[in-house]
């Protein structure tokens, strides 16, 4: 049995194969700390990729009135034992890809990225957890990190798996 037929049967693929379906839930956001700027409704489906390799999370939603959407793809390296993300969207990245790396976390995963540009020589983190809290409730929380260190909450989406 090779290293990914190990994992895809008892292993982190396994784990990562416990988000396939469809989602429903509450994504909120804020753009300076404690203050919500946003509250509405998220769709979303998990599904597996080259044979559950890679996880494909698919959401669509609306941000102040205005829809938006995106996809991520969730992996494990084997050898090199690393979560990985990357990660695009229609309001956030605009036309860049966020490459994210973590490892297992105790109850889900973490990984981290980072982003700029010309209006921000000096990137910026951004962390997002995705923990399956029981078999039919999801949180995806992001975390944007200031050049300092400072973490503050961005988005928290909690998620019920459709039946």
């Amino acid at each position: 049995m090779s290293k990914f037929e190990e994992s895809l049967s008892s292993g982190i693929h396994k784990e990562l194969s416990a988000l396939t379906g469809a989602w429903k839930g509450i994504t909120k956001t804020w753009f300076e700390p404690d203050v919500l700027a946003d509250e509405s409704e998220m769709e979303a489906t998990f599904r597996p990729v080259l044979g559950g390799r890679f996880q494909m999370f698919e959401y669509k939603g609306q941000m102040q009135g205005k829809p938006f959407e995106g996809i991520a793809f969730y992996g494990y390296d084997i050898p090199n034992e690393t979560l990985q993300c990357a990660w695009i969207d229609s309001f956030h990245m605009g036309t860049g890809i966020m490459l994210s790396m973590g490892a297992k976390q105790e109850k889900g995963i973490s990984v981290l990225g980072s982003y700029g540009g010309p209006d921000i020589p000096v990137p910026w983190g951004w962390r997002t957890e995705t923990i399956l809290t029981e078999d039919d409730t999801l949180v995806v929380t992001a975390y944007n990190i200031s050049p300092e260190g400072e973490e503050n909450k961005a988005t928290e989406t909690i998620f019920r798996r459709v039946q």
